[in-house]
């Protein structure tokens, strides 16, 4: 098996969560915190952002059958709904409505964010749940396929723990214009790859 065929999806789940555009909301969610509370912080997002995305890769396509709702329909709106997430990420949209979510949050638990709004909804959110599933649905669902994706998975979640302990000094590095044109070119990867995914959603029911 190719392993350069999971290079799209790396880039899929990383420029859905956006490791990057978190970076600043978790320095601001854990202000006053010591480095270790810190690193226990984001030990635990990921590891609870890790069991949701893994429950939904193994068991998101029986729950969708269960519902009547066929992969290639699925895979058409879950493109449509990660063009969006694409949009707001050109036009400057998700920033603001995470920061509303991350201070909300910061006002309800202050002492421990890493539940939420860290693991859900900022890690794994509808974006990164609707892609695991489009994901492990490729391939028809083969043990190996499913295995792949879900390490390409944890790989992008040690590079968010990893850019979450490294928040502080990449905020002064990249400053708002860095991660500003960052967060603009994660967006139109993001905006072609959902559109591949509704071509072939539109090629398994023979639209095309």
């Amino acid at each position: 098996m190719d392993l350069a065929l999971y290079i799209p999806a790396f880039v899929a789940l990383f420029v859905v969560i956006d490791p990057i555009g978190m970076a600043p909301l978790f320095v601001a969610l854990t202000a006053g915190q010591t480095a270790r509370q810190r690193r226990a912080i984001a030990i635990r997002a990921c590891v609870v952002a890790f069991g949701i995305l893994t429950l939904f890769g193994l068991a998101g396509e029986a729950v969708l059958n269960f519902l009547g709702i066929s992969m290639p329909a699925f895979r058409m709106a879950g493109g449509i709904l990660l063009f969006l997430t694409a949009l707001d990420m050109l036009f400057e949209r998700r920033g603001p409505r995470r920061k509303g979510q991350a201070d909300q949050a910061e006002a309800d638990h202050r002492d421990d964010p890493s539940v939420f709004p860290l693991a859900i909804p900022l890690i794994a959110g509808p974006g990164a749940i609707a892609t695991m599933i489009l994901l492990t649905g490729q391939e028809g669902g083969d043990f190996t396929h499913v295995l792949l994706v879900h390490l390409v998975m944890l790989a992008v979640l040690v590079v968010v723990m990893a850019l979450f302990l490294l928040a502080a000094p990449l905020e002064r590095l990249l400053g708002p214009t860095g991660i500003n044109v960052v967060t603009r070119l994660l967006g139109m990867l993001l905006a072609a790859l959902s559109v591949q995914f509704v071509i072939d959603g539109m090629r398994d029911l023979a639209v095309i």
